[in-house]
């Protein structure tokens, strides 16, 4: 398979994959159990396959094989999980963490629970590799374990236990470029910083009057449907009469922009192909890649010139752990290319790996290129910001000891240090696309704070997540958890974030 990969990449002068560090080992020997009597081990052509087939009416619950694993050779490593699996007739479960399940998970030094898996794995597929990305573990961690099987779902999935594999995909050592200087245009260098928030889907003239208000001067639109969910947007006559639609909807919008004094950051939030289990399908096949090129020669034909634009996002929240012959980082760099052939002036904007995470910026290459703005989005701790969002945690309080470890401003600045060294290296501008803290989440207030005080400290733009797209992350509401949201005229979140918009120039 590598070689294969190898081959298409030197036929489209893209860059030589790393090579892969291999962690740990012998997994498939493992010894699986199943948690209920629905799973087994068999044999197939040679190869040993875990299968776990659950009857209709008989959803509810874990129906799963596990097996022990040491936690010890995951410390310190940011390893990616993957197997080859398939399923039939898997029904959609009530929380997009259930469903198909391919989980390592692990104990921390003060008895909390860690888990990383892929998620929304439900419906129909044939053989594809799935995969997650693990967290180092922390000191002290124990009682690791790998789950395979279906949650609070019926049907029949597949693992196969020979194409079991953890290793590490970048490291520092990976970087190329290291010596780039980026340079910009005097009205990016020196004109005056940016700070709003994200778009709701669609957006009306009464939303722009309102950003006003709270003297916001810059919105990230996203251009999104169908976020993370796999095996959609494969059919492009489709996918381009939606985002054909969405530009008309942006040409409106850069008209409010213009007119309310806000600039406007291009988001492709959803690429051509969608996601699969392991990532972007682009990252994989060439017919997509080749659309998304294609896609941003569109905007940028449509878009050139526009006052309104303040720069072009080339794609959100790239996740790619596993082996493709068209990296995070290549598509990005074709796409930038792509853009400046039609509009050499609007700035690109480059998203680091794994969802644009601060940890990422470690290995993340510049392009050789000027007038680029580097994307980060701020989650961190994910087990604080997205308690109820993501995973159905216990409340955890900032500032305080989420997951084992002591958070506090200080403790976000370590976060953050990634990112700050690769400003400095490259003397590049960085843009903090997305950062929030679910509304019920205690010490949101806090937690943002302090979040946009290290931003103004470094000179970053900013923008919040979001802005009347789901109540869970508006400061327009507040509550218990996610079932008592209730619209808020004024709370601590949103006093916060207009504190920090009133640093805007007026």
């Amino acid at each position: 398979m590598y070689k294969t990969i190898l081959v298409l990449a030197a036929a489209l002068a893209l860059p030589l994959l790393p090579a892969l560090e291999t962690v740990g080992g012998g997994y498939a020997q493992l010894p699986w159990k199943s948690t209920d009597g629905t799973g087994r081990v068999i044999t197939e052509n040679g190869r040993r396959i875990a299968v776990v087939e659950v009857p209709k009416g008989s959803e509810k619950g874990m129906h799963w094989l596990t097996a022990p694993v040491d936690v010890k050779p995951f410390m310190d490593k940011r390893v990616t999980m993957s197997i080859r699996a398939r399923w039939q007739n898997v029904t959609r479960p009530p929380e997009k963490w259930n469903g198909v399940k391919f989980m390592f998970n692990y104990t921390g030094a003060d008895g909390s629970r860690f888990w990383h898996h892929p998620q929304g794995l439900s419906g129909d597929r044939d053989w594809t590799e799935i995969s997650a990305m693990i967290e180092p573990p922390e000191a002290g961690a124990h009682s690791g374990r790998l789950v395979l099987g279906l949650e609070n779902s019926s049907g029949r999935v597949e693992f196969d236990l020979d194409s079991l594999k953890t290793f590490v995909m970048f490291g520092p050592g990976d970087r190329i470029n290291t010596g780039y200087k980026v340079s910009y245009p005097d009205r990016i260098a020196n004109g005056p910083r940016r700070r709003g928030v994200m778009s709701p889907h669609t957006m009306t003239e009464a939303d722009f009057k309102t950003l006003k208000e709270w003297n916001v001067n810059l919105i990230r639109y996203q251009i999104m449907r169908n976020w993370g969910k796999v095996g959609s947007d494969v059919d492009l006559d489709e996918y381009d009469r939606w985002i054909n639609g969405k530009l008309d909807h942006l040409a409106q919008i850069l008209e409010w922009a213009r007119q309310y004094g806000i600039q406007v950051v291009i988001d492709l939030h959803t690429p051509p192909g969608g996601w699969t289990g392991s990532g972007m399908r682009m990252f994989d096949e060439k017919k997509y890649f080749d659309h998304y090129l294609e896609v941003w020669r569109r905007i940028a034909s449509r878009f050139k010139g526009n006052p309104a634009v303040r720069a072009y996002d080339l794609i959100n929240e790239p996740v790619q752990v596993t082996p493709a012959p068209y990296d995070y980082w290549t598509i990005q760099q074709k796409a930038a290319e792509a853009v400046r052939a039609i509009d050499p002036d609007t700035p690109v904007m480059v998203e680091s790996n794994e969802a644009a995470r601060p940890q990422t910026f470690s290995y993340l290459s510049p392009l050789a290129m000027d007038n680029v703005i580097y994307q980060v989005h701020m989650y961190m701790p994910m087990g604080f910001t997205h308690q109820g969002v993501a995973t159905p945690e216990p409340p955890q309080s900032y500032p305080g000891v989420i997951r084992g470890v002591k958070y506090d401003r200080e403790k976000l600045r370590e976060v953050l240090q990634p990112v700050r060294d690769f400003q400095l290296r490259h003397n590049a501008k960085i843009y903090v696309g997305e950062f929030s803290a679910a509304a019920w989440a205690p010490g949101a207030d806090r937690y943002l704070a302090d979040c946009i005080e290290l931003f103004e400290e470094y000179g970053w733009d900013w923008s919040y997540h979001a802005f009347r797209e789901w109540d869970g992350w508006s400061v327009e509401h507040e509550g218990e958890n996610r079932n008592s949201l209730r619209p808020s005229a004024d709370n601590a979140r949103k006093r916060v974030l207009l504190n920090g918009f009133k640093r805007n120039e007026h």
